[in-house]
């Protein structure tokens, strides 16, 4: 069985940024379980998602949300499984509202929280968290970070050869 993570969006423009979390995820061999479930609009569907989730099969959340960005929280409030808080940029205070939402968490309910915007970060934090359990995954992981830094000796051998 693979390894499952759910991803919950307070809106669906959110899914621009999430796209690049769901694209890492699937890299992984890992599920994805995406919706939209505000926890302003819709609090019922976000307390049963939450509460159902390990039940469900998912065994780490990502929310992602903007603004107010109450989402992971109310996740991480009802479920037991670790919660990734994702911060979406938004048009008042380029996203800094939502990064301070999601990181300020009271006591006995932690949320992980990525930079704003940092789809990529959630998908792979995600990655880290089960290879824990599933050790294909840490290797896998190992791999990632072999072809970054492969990539990052190319891109200095190109810059080194252009001062030549």
């Amino acid at each position: 069985m693979l390894p499952k993570v759910g991803i919950v969006m307070g809106s669906d423009s959110d899914y621009g940024v999430v796209k690049e979390t769901v694209d890492i995820l699937k890299k992984f061999n890992v599920q994805v379980e995406l919706r939209v479930i505000s926890a302003h609009r819709t609090p019922f569907e976000a307390f049963e998602y939450a509460s159902k989730a390990e039940e469900n099969g998912i065994e780490v959340l990502i929310g992602a949300a903007g603004k107010a960005a109450h989402l992971p929280g109310v996740l991480a409030g009802i479920s037991p499984l670790p919660v990734i808080g994702l911060p979406i940029k938004s048009s008042t205070m380029d996203g800094l509202d939502s990064l301070l939402s999601i990181v300020q968490m009271p006591q006995g309910v932690p949320v992980a929280t990525v930079a704003i915007n940092g789809s990529l970060n959630a998908g792979l934090l995600a990655v880290q968290i089960l290879s824990v359990k599933y050790p294909e995954l840490r290797e896998k992981y190992k791999g990632y970070k072999e072809e970054m830094k492969e990539q990052v000796k190319i891109k200095d051998q190109k810059i080194q050869s252009m001062t030549d």
